[in-house]
C-alpha cells in the first residue's frame, strides 16, 4: 500500500511554500549563528533613508527577517492559513507581485511616518547636532548606548533603529482574504464564535489605526501594517476594475 508522504506540502502552492521556507531558514540561521544574525540585522534590515546603514535593497530584504520566534510564528501562521487561498485565487505570479508590493509599500508608509517625527525633532535641534546624530548615532546604538539628551536620543532611535518583519505584506494578504471572501467565517484565538472575514479585517484596520495614532510604544510598526492593507486594497480595486477576478468574490 502506497502512502503519499508529500501530500501536506503538495497542497501548499509554490509561492507560499517558498516564502515559508525562506523565512524559517533565515530565522534559524540568524538564531543559530549569532555573528550571521548580527550581519543580517546590520545590512538587510530596513533603516531610515538618512541612516549610514540605509540601502535601497533593504525595502525588499527586511521582510524576510524577524526579531523573535513569536514574530516569525504569527506571520508565517497567517501566511499559511490565508496565503494559500489567495495564491490559488490570484495565481502564483500575481500573488508574488501582490505580496512583495504590499511589503515594500508598507515600509515606505512607515518611513514616511518616521520622516514626520524626525522633521519635528530635528526642528528643535541645531543643524550640526542633527548631522552628528546621523553620522555617529548608529555606532552608539550598535554598542548599546544612546544620547543622554532626550531629543537626540529620540532622533537617533528613529533614524538608526532597523525595522524587520513580513507583517506589512501579511496584512496585505489578510486584507485580500477579507476583500475576496468577505462572508467566509473565520475563527480566531480565544473567541468561541466565528467572525465574517470582512468584519475581522475591518477590526484589524481600526485597531492598527488606533495604536498608530496613539503612538503606542510597543515596538510594532503599526503604520506599516496599515500601509500594507491600504495599498493591497488599492491593488485589488484596480484588478477588480480590470476584471481580473469574478464578481461573485466581492461584496
Amino acid at each position: 500500500m502506497y502512502i503519499n508522504r508529500n501530500s501536506f506540502f503538495s497542497n501548499i502552492p509554490p509561492v507560499v511554500k517558498n516564502l515559508l521556507i525562506i523565512n524559517i531558514l533565515v530565522w534559524l540561521f540568524m538564531f543559530l549563528i549569532r555573528p550571521a544574525g548580527v550581519w543580517f540585522d546590520n545590512h538587510l534590515a530596513l533603516y531610515y533613508f538618512s541612516s549610514p546603514a540605509s540601502e535601497p535593497y533593504q525595502l525588499l530584504t527586511y521582510m524576510f527577517l524577524h526579531g523573535n520566534f513569536g514574530h516569525l510564528f504569527f506571520n508565517m501562521f497567517a501566511l499559511f492559513i490565508f496565503g494559500r487561498t489567495i495564491e490559488m485565487t490570484m495565481g502564483s505570479g500575481r500573488f508574488l507581485f501582490y505580496y512583495i508590493t504590499c511589503g515594500i509599500c508598507a515600509a515606505l508608509v512607515q518611513m514616511g511616518i518616521f520622516s514626520l517625527f524626525i522633521h519635528n525633532i530635528a526642528s528643535l535641534l541645531p543643524a550640526d547636532v542633527v548631522a552628528q546624530v546621523e553620522e555617529q548615532g548608529l555606532s552608539l546604538l550598535r554598542r548599546g548606548f544612546n544620547y543622554t539628551d532626550p531629543d537626540c536620543a529620540s532622533l537617533n532611535a528613529f533614524i538608526n533603529t532597523p525595522m524587520v518583519g513580513a507583517s506589512g505584506a501579511i496584512y496585505g494578504v489578510l486584507l485580500a482574504f477579507g476583500f475576496l471572501y468577505p462572508n467566509v467565517p473565520v475563527y480566531i484565538f480565544f473567541i468561541p464564535v466565528p467572525i465574517k472575514a470582512k468584519w475581522l479585517i475591518i477590526g484589524y484596520f481600526v485597531l492598527e489605526l488606533i495604536y498608530g495614532v496613539s503612538g503606542s510604544a510597543d515596538g510594532v510598526a503599526h503604520f506599516a501594517h496599515l500601509g500594507g492593507m491600504i495599498f493591497g486594497f488599492l491593488i485589488l480595486l484596480y484588478w477588480k476594475k480590470k476584471g481580473v477576478f469574478s464578481n461573485h468574490w466581492f461584496f
